[in-house]
């Protein structure tokens, strides 16, 4: 069995754990500690990997301490020891010969096990029985053992056919008394029979061991000594070859003693449904479904203690005492890997360098202690350390309530001072109330079930518990005339001050955890706040790169239409234009969602840009509206609807046209401004007067060109006149409109 040392052993007990902990030792191979020494981290990876494959539990061993002793000063061991040895190697050769992937497949290939062991095991089976078959002086000497006894036999059934010894027989069958042949028989039997008596029933019959098989056990006697020596030879040379294994074996002395800690809390954790939880780097105990092993059918408890003091008050037999064993074990456990009931998914459990439990009562008669005595004591011994986690049931037993809340409120102040997390357990408000307005404790209350008058066993966060110790009274057995007359004793007023109490704390912790709230909505606030600077000044800063390109973009269209205008070449101008608008920036599409399309009607009103019509016709896409007396065809994208319908106005055209003569204009001797300012004129005219044709002499023109690429820049007032296309002929032109 393992081994548990004297304070270990101690805080198990206090904790109700040495029942879990004697379950969890018949999975071990050996005797040894039960905690693991070196890095939790990489021991908790270990036992991972082990339970994710199927393998053999490992056979009972023992240390080999004592082997290697003997083995340093040249000793003999003895067969069993050598067999020790033989099943460690043989279970790791096994595992090593599964090939197991991963970190346990890792492991197993650093264990490289000497020929000698292959040699050795050849003459031993798996009973740990030497093979005496392997060796003929051996198995020679084993025949002369086995014909020797069966001589014995022979003798001793003889001497129970003789006729003068059957009187004297109690039975026929042969007894060993230490290890010697004997017949039971009866008082008077030295007359017939020869031999010693070996040893005497309780009836008054004797063993008696016959003078006729002397001789026999005599040659017996030798063969074995013969046979001694010879396996005492096997046992030197054996001895010899594994005196020079001294380093390996104590390696794997080492290597064994950690895989039987791995594969004890495998096996047990598969064989009962528990979890192995890994202690995390900080002090908050979160347990999630927790039972403690030492209660049958448990409720399983969820505590999420974060905080530096935990104070846990209410009813009596409420489970209060039993939720501090529950957090120490856990945290217990947790530090040395061992299997518990618990959900690991959602449960966490810090790391602490010690454990304290102060539970007991410490009253002492022989060294003269009170029970308030023992408990200063008690306390005086944890300022000794720092990073512990302590447990305190029934904090203020031994003295008056009010003395004890004030002392235990300062106490706990420096406890916490030095970096300790405490759980409290106490019926007395009074260091409650004192402790409530910390931020770093907790409180915590068992409850009570008021109308089937029995504690429910679960816990409620944040408030202060009632004792109920009359209702627990009565549930106990107490006469309820008592308990009547105890109340009226009590007096309203205290129970009055007790339920304030309990109220007020609940207010005062209710009011903090909505100031919390406030605030954590507060910085949120703040937190989107500056976001949204953030983000508009990262628009801004988009912006004026836009525009900064935009500018850049808009100069080189103006740079280049300058250069095409100094150029005075048509073509050129206008490659010029083409090549300056290729430049500037297209303005990408605001992409929003696409709403429902708007079905319009005939005679709705509708808004065009900044002109309001009404519908004449609605096609697929487009529509004919009527604006101001004039119809137009529209896109439906571009409509709106309209409240308003425009009445239809009166649309009165005149036209006074001064009737021009001639078809014919001359341009020859006039300058450039004169000639493109005469012929606006001209064309003007002729357009007005219905011309299909005119005549225009100039020798510029060498071939047909069309007007409507010289019109723009010679006539700049017809920007209107887009739809129409002249052409040049020469040596005059022909001026015909065309719809474009």
């Amino acid at each position: 069995m393992s081994r548990l040392s004297a304070n270990l052993a101690e805080l198990f007990g206090k904790l109700d754990l040495l029942f879990h902990i004697g379950a969890l030792q018949h999975f071990f191979s050996r005797e040894q500690n039960i905690a693991m020494q070196g890095d939790q981290e990489r021991h908790h990876r270990y036992i991972q990997a082990l339970d994710a494959l199927e393998f053999k539990a490992p056979p009972k061993s023992v240390g080999f301490e004592t082997i290697i002793n003997h083995l340093k000063k040249q000793g003999v061991l003895r067969f069993e020891e050598i067999f020790e040895l033989l099943k460690v190697v043989r279970y790791f050769r096994l595992m090593r010969n599964q090939n197991f992937a991963g970190l346990i497949g890792e492991w197993m290939e650093t264990i490289v096990i000497p020929e000698v062991f292959s040699e050795i095991e050849e003459y031993f089976d798996y009973e740990g029985n030497f093979i005496e078959s392997r060796d003929d002086e051996l198995y020679k000497i084993a025949q002369r053992i086995k014909a020797i006894k069966a001589e014995i036999n022979d003798s001793i059934k003889r001497l129970f056919h003789t006729q003068k010894l059957t009187p004297y027989l109690v039975d026929t069958q042969i007894h060993y008394i230490n290890d010697e042949e004997c017949l039971l028989v009866r008082g008077g039997f030295n007359h017939v029979l020869k031999g010693s008596v070996v040893g005497r029933t309780g009836a008054g019959f004797f063993y008696v061991a016959p003078d006729a098989l002397l001789r026999a056990k005599e040659q017996l006697r030798y063969v074995l000594q013969e046979r001694e020596t010879k396996l005492y030879e096997y046992a030197k040379r054996f001895s010899a070859k594994l005196s020079n294994l001294v380093l390996f074996i104590g390696f794997i002395d080492r290597e064994f003693d950690r895989y039987d800690h791995y594969q004890a809390r495998v096996l047990f954790a598969r064989a009962h449904d528990f979890a192995i939880l890994k202690p995390q780097n900080n002090s908050d105990i979160v347990l999630e479904e927790f039972s403690h092993p030492a209660i049958h059918k448990p409720k399983p408890i969820s505590v999420d203690w974060s905080s530096n003091l935990l104070m846990i008050t209410g009813v009596n037999a409420g489970g209060k005492t039993m939720l501090l064993k529950s957090l120490l074990s856990a945290a217990l456990m947790a530090k040395y890997l061992i299997p518990m009931k618990i959900n690991p998914h959602k449960s966490r459990i810090g790391s602490f360098k010690r454990i304290e439990a102060v539970i007991d009562d410490p009253q002492s008669v022989s060294n003269d202690i009170s029970t308030f005595a023992g408990r200063m004591v008690q306390f005086s011994h944890l300022f000794e350390h720092k990073s512990a986690l302590v447990g305190v049931d029934e904090i203020e037993l031994g003295t008056d309530s009010d003395e004890a809340a004030a002392l235990f409120a300062v106490l706990l102040d420096e406890l916490i001072k030095r970096g300790q997390k405490i759980i409290v357990t106490t019926h007395h408000k009074r260091l409650a109330a004192l402790m409530a307005d910390r931020d770093d404790v907790e409180l915590m209350a068992a409850l009570y079930d008021e109308e089937r008058r029995v504690p429910t066993y679960e816990f409620l966060q944040g408030v202060i518990g009632k004792s109920y110790a009359f209702e627990t009274a009565m549930r106990y057995g107490i006469n309820p005339a008592i308990i009547t007359r105890a109340k009226s004793l009590y007096g309203e007023n205290h129970e009055k001050l007790s339920v304030l109490i309990e109220r007020g704390s609940e207010l005062e912790r209710e009011l903090k955890r909505k100031n919390k709230e406030v605030d954590e909505r507060l910085e949120a606030l703040k937190a989107q706040e500056r976001d949204l600077k953030e983000a508009r000044e990262h628009l801004r800063v988009e912006l004026d790169s836009e525009k900064s390109k935009l500018r850049a973009g808009y100069d080189a269209a103006i740079r280049e239409a300058k250069e095409a205008a100094r150029g005075h070449n048509m073509a050129a101008i206008h490659r010029q234009l083409n090549k300056a608008n290729a430049k500037l920036p297209k303005p990408e599409p605001i992409k929003i969602g696409s709403p429902e399309p708007i079905k319009y009607e005939v005679g709705q009103a509708v808004k065009y840009r900044t002109q309001r019509g009404t519908v004449v016709s609605v096609g697929a896409k487009d529509a004919m509206i009527e604006v101001e007396g004039m119809r137009l065809r529209v896109k439906l994208t571009d409509l709106k609807p309209s409240g308003n319908i425009p009445k239809k106005p009166k649309v009165t055209i005149t036209s006074q046209v001064e009737q021009k003569s001639g078809l014919k204009l001359d341009l020859h001797g006039l300058r450039a401004e004169e000639a493109c300012e005469k012929m606006d004129k001209f064309l003007s005219d002729a357009l007005l007067q219905g011309f299909d044709e005119v005549l225009i002499p100039s020798k510029s023109f060498l071939k047909p060109i069309r007007v409507s690429r010289v019109l723009p820049m010679l006539l700049p007032t017809w920007g209107d006149l887009g739809r129409k296309s002249f052409v040049f002929n020469y040596p005059f032109f022909s001026v015909r409109p065309h719809q474009v």
